[in-house]
C-alpha cells in the first residue's frame, strides 16, 4: 500500500510503498478514505512534538482519518467489517496517512450518519480538542462567557459550535474574512484582530480558549474574572500537563516548571491560571461527537479537499494559516 512516512525531522514526508498493516488483539484494521491534516502534523515532521513522541524513524504520518472496517483483531466487540468509522488514532503511532491503518478498537468511534467521508475526517481530532478543552479542563456551564482566539480555525470552529450548545456566550477573535463564518456558528462577539486588540474591548470573561498562542495567550488574562483560568493548545508545556496529559515525571514537570514560569506568573499577576491540554483520543467522545453532529448542533467546516497526492501541498496550505476551517485529503 502506499503512504506518507516521515523519514527525517525537518524533511518534507515521503509518499512510499509501506507493508500493510494486520489487525491485533483489540485493534481494529481501517480502510482509509480520507484523512484530515493539522498543525500538529506539520510539528511533528520538524520535530516540535519530540519532547512528548519518541518516534521510530521511519513512520506513516498522518494523526486522524475516517474509512469502513477492512477486519477486526481478537476481542474486537463494538465494530465489524463494513462498519462506516471515524478515529484520531494514537499519538504514539499515527499511520492516518496511507491507505490502510490500524487503530485500536478504544480510539474508534462510528461515523456520523450525516457526514461523508470527507467531513467525518475533519472531526476527531479538533472536536475531540474542542470538547475536552471545554468540559474538562475548561469546565464551562450554561451562562458562562468565554473567549475563544482564532475562532476560524479547524478547533474553534467546532468549539464555538460546542460552547454554544453547552449554553455558553462565546466571543471570538477573526480576519474580516472569517467573521461571517464564524458569526453563522455562533459567536455573539466577533473581534476582528487585524483591526482591534481584544484586550481593549472584552472584560470580565469567566474563561478563555486560547488556540493561537503567543502574544494572544498572553493577553488572554487581561479579558478574565480574577479566578477564571486560560486553556490553551498552543502555549508552553507547565508541570499539570506534563503530568496529567502526557504521563512524564517529576523530572519532565520541573522543566516544564521552569520553561512555563513567565507565563505563569503573568496568569498570576492577572489574578487567573494557565494550563496547556493535550486532548486524548477516545472512542466514547467520537460517539457524543458524532451523535451531536446528527442531532445538528455540530457540524465540521471544511476549508479545502485535496487528493491524497497532494498531502505536501495541503500541509503547506495548513502551515500558512490562513484555512478557514479543516484541510483534508481523499483517498
Amino acid at each position: 500500500m502506499q503512504g506518507y512516512v516521515l523519514t527525517r525531522y525537518k524533511r518534507p514526508m515521503e509518499l512510499r510503498e509501506v507493508p500493510k498493516p494486520e489487525a491485533g488483539d483489540g485493534e481494529v484494521l481501517i480502510r482509509v478514505r480520507a484523512a484530515g491534516l493539522n498543525p500538529v502534523d506539520y510539528k511533528i515532521r520538524d520535530g516540535a512534538a519530540r519532547l512528548f513522541y519518541r518516534y521510530d524513524l521511519p513512520v506513516v504520518a498522518g494523526n486522524e482519518l475516517a474509512g469502513v472496517v477492512e477486519a477486526v483483531g481478537t476481542g474486537v466487540t463494538r465494530f465489524a467489517v463494513g462498519d462506516r468509522v471515524f478515529s484520531r488514532v494514537d499519538h504514539h503511532k499515527m499511520g492516518a496517512f496511507a491507505e490502510y491503518a490500524v487503530v485500536a478498537e478504544d480510539m474508534v468511534g462510528r461515523m456520523p450518519e450525516s457526514l461523508d467521508f470527507d467531513e467525518a475526517a475533519a472531526l476527531p481530532l479538533a472536536g475531540l480538542t474542542a470538547l475536552q478543552g471545554l468540559r474538562d479542563k475548561l469546565a464551562v456551564t450554561a451562562g458562562d462567557r468565554l473567549f475563544i482566539t482564532g475562532g476560524a480555525g479547524g478547533v474553534g470552529t467546532l468549539a464555538i459550535q460546542l460552547a454554544v450548545w453547552m449554553g455558553v456566550t462565546v466571543a471570538t477573535t477573526a480576519s474580516p474574512r472569517g467573521e461571517k463564518l464564524v458569526r453563522s456558528l455562533g459567536a455573539e462577539t466577533v473581534i476582528d484582530y487585524q483591526a482591534q486588540k481584544f484586550r481593549e474591548v472584552l472584560r470580565d470573561y469567566d474563561g478563555a480558549f486560547d488556540l493561537v498562542g503567543g502574544q494572544d495567550l498572553r493577553e488572554c488574562f487581561d479579558v478574565l474574572k480574577p479566578g477564571a483560568k486560560t486553556v490553551s493548545i498552543a502555549g508552553v508545556p507547565e508541570p499539570k500537563m506534563v503530568r496529567e496529559d502526557v504521563g512524564l515525571g517529576s523530572l519532565w514537570a520541573a522543566g516544564a516548571w521552569a520553561l512555563s514560569t513567565k507565563i505563569r506568573r503573568l496568569a498570576r499577576r492577572k489574578g487567573t491560571s494557565y494550563q496547556l491540554m493535550l486532548m486524548h483520543p477516545s472512542g466514547d467522545d467520537l460517539d457524543l461527537l458524532a451523535h451531536l453532529t446528527d442531532e445538528g448542533h455540530l457540524k465540521p467546516v471544511i476549508d479545502r479537499v485535496l487528493p491524497f497526492q497532494q498531502i505536501p501541498d495541503a500541509l503547506a496550505h495548513v502551515e500558512q494559516g490562513r484555512a478557514k476551517g479543516k484541510v483534508v485529503v481523499r483517498l
